[in-house]
């Protein structure tokens, strides 16, 4: 059966609204098939605007992985703004793909990377838009599987209602996998319905199916127990891990987009996991353990992400990027490999205590020398204990001192607020902190025309991480406390002056704790929230805090349950938690326990370097820490043309 584009009904509304080139597609390196060439049809989304997703490394892994199998087909979609679903509704256009403009509805499955909570009412809109029942009891054989993903899928109870499975963790196996269920179930002619496919799904333990569970709670509106209803389903829902990055160094081909996207450069991930323990990081802990990508996969993979680009800056990512086993030896080979060209070198990820001058020195050899950012995350040192953050003030202040004694001249910290046990002192020191960078660095240099830039969030507990039992601090706590830390900077008029303040209020951040450890009580406030108008929560200019407030109430008081039970209320070590049934590899007792040393401001090391400390995570997963040295050196065996990232075998085994 032929899908027919639906670009000739959508091409006339989009000189009507703003920013249309997001819509149309044909970015270089884009992958169009014929659709009846296709067994499964893969129609992946980030529910955020173009600019925000098509960056994305997960999609474009799987859009990648997915495309190339020969008899499968993966398009995009992303969220539209709400001028042109304005449009799309009067003139009958469905949620379609920037790939070929097909309908969203007609695919086999509607894959979601979720990086965000607040993300949840724009996968209402999607459905709604492609004609799909926004409750997964409601569909039929015709409609797509809605299938979760990403580091918010870690708890998917709040969005259970409208997602028929959920995949936790790594996902280039798996949706393989999920391809080859769906395959075979459709070359059978699709016995048992849409039914027979879901538990086909579920009952090899690696996708999770929220309608094969029930979900019963006590009286005092607490979770008693969440059990299967179906024989063929476990208990527990195991995350998936993939294990040797090299053999999957994708994406291969990224896509260029085609209007302005938040990242402008070519990304490589050099390694995935991270064991340093901070006990805020939802995604150091459910990513566990580490495993590097080798020195020489990462040169293969730059080399031929910049030929399929032509982009002019590489991000080597990973969580703390700066920790690669062999971080000196990859960027001098980078850096000796693109000498004298336009490509720059970039690691968005850093921590203070892993960098070094000589490594900043590599990555601005090509002469771009922008500023250099940390996130020491807590002002004080009792706090960074209390998170595990294990830098002190004084590693950041030899480490500035260093860069702007050669020639840096701005500094970006990164810091959190509403952080457990904190009180207004923790906040206050971010002010002194920051004083006492201008200073260094004014001493440093010899020079007036020194920045810093203190970049302020709030404090979201999140489930799978220590801080999943902690009360969440009330906005108006949080932002008191900003109050109080601009009024300490601004005391100094002479310093103060070249420190600069961002900061997020804390209704947003009361939000996202909201959903992120909710339960499937949560559901209807979503969907009335986005009934009422909630699109695009994660952008300012868009997010309501009294809508949300207002529905929740609305919607919760049935249960004898609010806001407050689900945000600022501590739990107890005995709850039973809405994702407990979802397991991440971590042991709740070490949880508990590390939660504890957290309230008694106890540090906890790095495995990696120290004897393991039974987080659970290896042995559980029947997996283990991948580090280096691989012994194998990136080195430039011939130049590379001036001004152009042209094809070249630079990087060799030494």
């Amino acid at each position: 059966m032929r899908v027919e584009s639906v670009f000739d009904r959508l091409e006339p509304l989009l000189p009507q609204v703003s920013k249309p080139v997001q819509y149309v597609g044909g970015e270089q390196n884009a992958t169009i098939k014929a659709w009846e060439s296709a067994a499964v049809r893969w129609c992946l989304m980030y529910p955020d605007a173009y600019e925000v997703g098509l960056p994305n490394q997960g999609v474009q892994i799987l859009y990648e992985v997915l495309n190339e199998q020969p008899d499968v087909l993966a398009e995009r979609t992303y969220a539209v703004w709400p001028d042109l679903e304005e449009l799309m509704r009067e003139h009958g256009v469905p949620q379609f793909t920037v790939d070929d403009h097909r309908p969203v509805g007609a695919f086999d499955v509607l894959g979601v990377s979720f990086a965000t909570e607040l993300g949840y009412t724009n996968l209402l809109t999607a459905l709604d838009l492609a004609g799909i029942p926004l409750h997964a009891v409601d569909r039929t054989d015709e409609h797509p599987v809605v299938l979760g993903g990403g580091h918010a899928a870690f708890n998917p109870e709040p969005v259970a209602d409208f997602l028929d499975a959920v995949v936790l963790g790594d996902g280039e196996e798996a949706v393989l996998e999920a391809t080859a269920v769906l395959r075979a179930w459709k070359q059978e002619g699709c016995p048992g319905g849409r039914t027979e496919l879901l538990l086909r799904l579920a009952e090899g333990g690696g996708v999770y199916v929220p309608q094969f569970y029930d979900v019963r709670y006590r009286p005092d509106g607490g979770i008693d127990e969440v059990v299967p209803n179906r024989s063929r389903v476990p208990h527990r829902v195991f995350k998936r891990t993939t294990m040797e990055l090299d053999d999957w160094p994708y994406p291969k081909q990224p896509l260029v987009p085609l209007a302005e996207s938040v990242h402008e450069r070519m990304s490589v991930e050099i390694f995935r996991g991270c064991t340093r323990g901070c006990r805020f990081c939802q995604a150091g802990m459910i990513t566990r353990p580490v495993r590097e990508r080798s020195a020489q996969g990462i040169g293969d993979m730059v080399q031929q992400g910049l030929e399929s680009t032509g982009f002019e800056e590489v991000g080597l990512l990973s969580l703390s990027s700066a920790d690669h086993s062999e971080i000196g030896d990859i960027t001098k080979g980078l850096a000796d490999r693109y000498e004298g060209t336009n490509t720059g070198l970039s690691l968005p990820s850093t921590r203070v205590d892993a960098f070094n001058i000589d490594l900043a020195n590599e990555l601005s050899r090509n002469g771009r020398r922008s500023g250099l950012t940390f996130a020491p995350e807590g002002g004080s040192e009792r706090i960074r204990r209390v998170i595990n953050k294990m830098v002190s003030e004084e590693d950041l202040i030899r480490t500035v001192s260093a860069a702007f004694a050669n020639g840096w001249r701005q500094v970006k910290l990164y810091f959190m607020c509403g952080l457990p046990t904190e009180e207004d002192d923790d906040v206050l020191q971010i002010a002194e902190m920051a004083k006492r960078v201008i200073r260094t660095g004014r001493e440093a240099s010899g020079r007036k025309d020194i920045r810093c830039t203190i970049s302020i969030g709030g404090f979201v507990p999140k489930p799978h991480t220590p801080f999943q039992w902690a009360a969440q601090t009330d906005p108006a706590t949080v932002d008191e406390r900003l109050r109080k830390l601009r009024q300490e900077i601004n005391s100094d008029r002479r310093i103060g002056r070249n420190i600069g303040v961002r900061y997020h209020d804390g209704k947003p951040s009361m939000i996202e704790g909201f959903l992120s450890r909710g339960d499937r009580r949560l559901g209807p406030v979503i969907e009335r929230v986005w009934r009422e108008g909630g699109r695009f929560d994660g952008w300012n200019e868009h997010f309501s805090y009294d809508r949300w407030v207002s529905c929740a109430a609305a919607e919760l008081a049935p249960f004898g349950v609010d806001l407050d039970w689900f945000t600022t209320r501590e739990r107890e070590q005995d709850e039973v938690l809405p994702w407990d049934h979802l397991d991440s590899g971590l042991d709740k007792q070490w949880l508990w326990d590390d939660w504890q040393d957290a309230l008694q401001a106890r540090e906890q090391d790095d495995c990696r370097w120290t004897p393991c400390f039974d987080c659970g995570v290896c042995p559980t997963m029947g997996t283990d820490i991948e580090v280096g040295p691989t012994d194998r050196k990136l080195l430039p065996i011939s130049p590379v043309a001036t001004g152009s990232p042209v094809r070249n075998p630079a990087f060799e085994q030494g």
